[in-house]
């Protein structure tokens, strides 16, 4: 994935944080934030060290960016959003990390209407 899709400044997770919404599950915590003047969506990572350690955090991320390459297509352009991990996603596969992250980007609106993301890992 790169760089201008990645939200790295922690200026730019508070703006998110602070004025975005969000939304869960058991898996996952996204806060999304409208930026219409921006013609694709960027993407930030929190993963906690309570989780796991580097190797555990890591593998977590990649699932994670994976998933957002994968579901490229699917996903509304236009907006930030910031993942945030929980406690479960430590011991979850690829295909779990994504049906899971599906359910909370569709549930949060992250999603284009009509969109058919493939299940398949």
């Amino acid at each position: 994935m790169k760089k201008k899709y990645r939200i790295k400044k922690n200026e730019e997770f508070q703006e998110v944080f602070q004025r975005g919404a969000s939304t869960a599950n058991r898996q996952f915590v996204i806060y999304t934030l409208d930026r219409p003047e921006q013609p694709y969506f960027r993407i930030g990572l929190s993963v906690s060290k309570k989780l796991g350690k580097a190797v555990v955090r890591n593998r977590i991320k990649r699932y994670i960016r994976q998933c957002f390459l994968e579901l490229k297509e699917e996903i509304a352009p236009g907006k930030d959003y910031v993942v945030i991990a929980r406690q479960p996603v430590a011991e979850m596969n690829y295909a779990e990390v994504k049906k899971s992250l599906i359910h909370v980007l569709r549930k949060s609106g992250g999603l284009k209407k009509g969109g058919q993301p493939s299940h398949s890992a």
